[in-house]
């Protein structure tokens, strides 16, 4: 880091916290922009370190080598800076309070609600859950979900707890229809009603995101009429509109996802959802269907041979429950050469309900953990 901190020249970096993906880098010497930057592998270090101490619980304040000071410090769980100093007398109070100006002017600039938009995905969820719910109420169904390309988005409690076959069948059918503006489609469930049929309703609200209800006889579908739809739905317009490119992407704009991230699946065994994704980084190798091939069959290994079963499901048996104090929490297969680069890496972590899967190719073998717990505390907020 010595020769990184060259005397007198003083280096600024802005990361995610949640996944280390740099935001701005910037160089000075003697007050004046220097050209001197550090190379990516030593910011990757600097930020690595931290994020390993988080995780033993450990705060990493600051730092000296034979010439330099390094100070670290996080702000709303969504921001890290990070400073490197190499000018004589220089102390660790000051620059801390350097970082303390950074961000202050960051936020004087963008707004606190900028910096940490992550946090409003919480907020977004509940804006639609209540019109969902309201709109369903109205329409004398509890039954409700939004849709884009297959996936929900938002769906009442009542959708949630729809049985495994029909919580998966239903969006997957919607999402490979035809488009129309409006549909009544008979359907059975597997679990809930196989012999008598319901009606599924469906309505665009905007290119590409789709209304669902699951009713009975009633309503016919002309009781939604334009002005049902425009009471719950005009308030929430923006919301909708950022729903519309979760589809293949399934992350809100701007989610901090690690570079060397090129698919992951996050599973909530309790809740019974999962978020997936092959889509970061697509114009790399291997393409997204490969990516699909590879978590799928990683996803089988791991739950047959590492994690139990979903909890209460048939294949868990009672000596399994029993040993589950035993499980593993994390494990990792690497396909093809270890060198960072070349084949490539697939981790699974389990914490609590949640239970993530990473593929990367880029990342050393001995990062794999870090990048999948600081990409689940992430993650968390989402599921």
């Amino acid at each position: 880091m010595g020769e990184e901190g060259t005397k007198g020249t003083v280096h600024l970096l802005c990361l995610a916290a949640s996944s280390g993906v740099p935001l701005f880098c910037r160089s000075s010497r003697g007050g004046a922009p220097a050209r001197q930057q550090l190379p990516f592998s030593v910011i990757g270090s600097l930020n690595g370190v931290h994020m390993f101490g988080q995780n033993l619980e450990v705060q990493l304040r600051s730092a000296r080598t034979e010439d330099t000071t390094v100070v670290w410090k996080s702000f709303h769980d969504s921001i890290t800076l990070i400073v490197l100093s190499s000018e004589e007398g220089t102390s660790e109070l000051r620059l801390e309070r350097l970082l303390q100006m950074v961000f202050g002017a960051m936020v004087l600039l963008v707004g606190l609600e900028e910096l940490t938009n992550i946090r409003n995905v919480e907020r977004l969820k509940k804006e639609l859950r209540e019109a969902l719910s309201g709109f369903a109420e109205a329409a004398g169904t509890a039954f409700g979900s939004l849709v884009v390309s297959g996936r929900v988005v938002a769906a009442t409690e009542s959708w949630w707890r729809l049985g495994t076959p029909e919580a998966v069948l239903l969006p997957w059918l919607v999402g490979s229809l035809p488009p129309q503006a409006a549909r009544d489609y008979p359907v059975y469930l597997p679990h809930g009603s196989p012999t008598v049929p319901h009606r599924l309703l469906t309505l665009t609200l905007l290119p590409g995101l789709e209304l669902c209800l699951l009713c009975g006889p009633r309503p016919p579908l002309s009781q939604l009429d334009p002005q049902l739809l425009d009471r719950w739905w005009q308030p929430v317009l923006d919301p909708l509109r950022a729903c519309v490119p979760l589809g293949p992407r399934a992350l809100p704009a701007g989610f901090p996802l690690h570079m060397d991230i090129l698919g992951l699946l996050l599973l909530h065994l309790e809740l019974k959802r999962c978020l997936f994704t092959v889509e970061p980084s697509a114009d790399q190798e291997p393409s997204p269907e490969h990516r699909r091939r590879l978590l799928r069959a990683f996803y089988t290994l791991v739950t047959a041979s590492h994690f139990p079963p979903e909890p209460g499901s048939p294949e868990e048996k009672v000596e399994d429950a029993a040993q589950r104090s035993q499980v593993p929490r994390a494990c990792y297969l690497v396909s093809g050469p270890e060198e960072p680069g070349t084949g490539w890496r697939l981790v699974a972590l389990q914490s609590g309900p949640r239970r993530l899967l990473l593929l990367s190719a880029q990342s050393p073998t001995h990062a794999l953990r870090g990048l999948a717990t600081h990409t689940l505390h992430a993650l968390t907020p989402l599921l």
